[in-house]
């Protein structure tokens, strides 16, 4: 039985849930090629809009206490890391749920047409083969297109979540390093700025 026997016989029903399952494997394959390009340019990306986030605050660090730059700085490195995040996640819950609605969605089909069998049966009032055998070659043929959009779903799920986990790893790595930089920088600023005005102080005593 070739998918031209099984389209000539194939009702609305059917052919509505062929296009259906076709839509989903399409989008699968979109989202997860571009979901792999875009994490590849956020890994280049996230990195300088972390460095740009401190970059911003080291003004307004200055007149805060070692405890205040250190607890601004770390919020605004969080905040970057999870817009960084939100962006990186985006289009996986699709993947995720076509991985999970495509079994069920093949498994209409096999129902629906196991029905149209009894259905053939039911109008002939004989059990042959030749009553069944196109009903049944369609319910296997769903079957069989559902399992084939759900694989590659839970693949390309289970690849972009280990991808997002690597980024968000190497991006707390960076934030870290960051965070003891700038901490560092601060802190010899600000002790430079206390051994010039204490000089300042003295220079101005003995004048």
């Amino acid at each position: 039985m070739n998918f031209s026997v099984y389209w000539q016989h194939a009702d609305a029903v059917s052919k509505t849930l062929y296009f259906v399952l076709l839509a989903m494997s399409i989008a699968t394959w979109t989202i997860f090629i571009l979901r792999l390009m875009g994490t590849r340019q956020l890994k280049q990306q996230a990195h300088a809009q972390l460095a740009a986030a401190l970059t911003k605050l080291k003004a307004k660090l200055a007149p805060l206490s070692f405890e205040q730059r250190k607890a601004v700085a770390e919020q605004a490195l969080l905040r970057q890391i999870s817009v960084e995040k939100a962006n990186a996640e985006k289009g996986i819950s699709v993947l995720g749920t076509i991985a999970s609605i495509g079994p069920f969605v093949g498994l209409f089909g096999t129902v629906w047409g196991i029905f149209h069998a009894l259905v053939a049966v039911g109008k002939s009032g004989q059990a042959g083969l030749a009553q069944v055998a196109t009903p049944v070659g369609e319910a296997l043929i769903m079957t069989g297109l559902g399992l084939a959009v759900a694989i590659p779903a839970v693949l390309a799920y289970n690849i972009c979540v280990r991808a997002n986990r690597t980024l968000s790893n190497e991006l707390q790595d960076q934030a870290h390093s960051l965070l003891i930089d700038t901490m560092l920088q601060q802190e010899t600023t600000t002790q430079k700025v206390e051994v010039k005005a204490a000089q300042q102080g003295l220079v101005g005593g003995q004048a």
